[in-house]
């Protein structure tokens, strides 16, 4: 497949094994990951639990997304979804075992700084197979959900925990939104907004 046959699609509850580890593997050894799961065999072994709750809600939310060879994955949260409440961070903080407090601060850091208004579309987590990374993939699949953001006149936040993270979200439109996230003893996030064009 090319960039320029690259098909975009919903995902569904049919594509969650695939994805989930395609997520957890590339996640693995991003900053924001390491420090909340230090221990790399039991973020090995924490992670699938913890992007398949994450998957779940996605999917429930109508804001996961792939591409037709299920190379690349992206969680988002639409401008509209609801709050999905305790009983989804009960899930998340028990798919974390032991690290459940350090993915606490890691959430309530985010929210302290997430932009209340406007509605916007918050994409939540980019993941592209090992073996089509630096390839253009992510920026591919970002554009495409940009040009429906642009379509829909919504605005795009993200929080980039990586550099080459952050490299495609500037390719795609986003600019620096605020301060920097510091999470405490712990990496930092650029918080990225986008307007629609």
């Amino acid at each position: 497949m090319t960039l320029s046959s690259l098909t975009v699609c919903p995902a569904t509850a049919a594509d969650a094994e695939p994805l989930v580890a395609l997520l957890a593997e590339a996640f693995a050894e991003d900053p924001l990951t390491v420090w909340a799961f230090p221990d790399p065999v039991r973020r090995r072994r924490l992670l699938p639990g913890y992007f398949r709750a994450l998957y779940d809600l996605a999917v429930a939310q109508r804001g996961a997304y792939t591409t037709g060879d299920r190379q690349a994955v992206v969680l988002s949260t639409p401008p509209r979804a609801a709050d999905p409440g305790e009983p989804f961070a009960h899930r998340l903080a028990a798919a974390a075992g032991e690290y459940a407090d350090a993915l606490m601060t890691i959430v309530d850091r985010r929210e302290l700084y997430h932009p209340a208004s406007p509605r916007h579309l918050y994409l939540g987590f980019c993941a592209v197979s090992p073996e089509r990374q630096r390839t253009g993939l992510a920026g591919a699949v970002m554009a495409h959900l940009m040009r429906e953001c642009d379509r829909d006149g919504t605005p795009a936040y993200l929080e980039a925990s990586s550099a080459g993270g952050e490299a495609v979200a500037w390719r795609a439109g986003f600019e620096p939104h605020g301060p920097l996230i510091h999470i405490p003893g712990g990496p930092q996030l650029r918080p990225m907004w986008r307007d629609p064009r």
